[in-house]
């Protein structure tokens, strides 16, 4: 399932995060809550978790410092759970703190994962990458 969209969402007092109703059923089989590369926590399936972090070592020698560096963020900061019978989820601490989120936050649709952010964080980050759209979209090289 592609996830997509964007969603203002509250968390509750024990840090847990009410999944949107849409996409419960992909999620139904277990997740992994993961610090993103930007200030946000990632919210994946196992499957695709697995097929983000072996794409990104792909090609990376395994005894290589880089290899063994990225292996190692990705599983000291990532964590496996599951939705609750209301569909919520619980923030752990540490990715609470580096994503900045507090009570208010957003959910944005990232293709193959959910991400939660801080709103603030979120719309000056949105409207950065809208900014440069053309620049980004310029350095992808496409067949003529």
């Amino acid at each position: 399932m592609a996830f997509r969209g964007t969603f203002d969402y509250t968390l509750d007092a024990k840090n847990r995060l009410t999944v949107p109703a849409k996409f419960r059923a992909s999620l139904s089989g277990g997740v992994v809550l993961a610090k993103g590369l930007e200030p946000c926590v990632q919210l994946w399936t196992p499957s695709a978790w697995d097929e983000y972090t072996r794409s990104a070592l792909a090609g990376a020698h395994p005894v290589s410092d880089r290899a063994r560096r990225l292996k190692r963020f990705f599983s000291n900061n990532s964590l496996d759970s599951e939705l609750d019978s209301a569909g919520r989820v619980m923030i752990p601490t540490r990715q609470l703190e580096h994503a900045g989120l507090r009570k208010e936050v957003v959910v944005t649709g990232a293709d193959d994962c959910l991400e939660i952010w801080d709103p603030a964080t979120w719309t000056a980050y949105d409207a950065e990458t809208a900014d440069e759209l053309p620049a980004i979209t310029a350095g992808f090289d496409h067949p003529a």
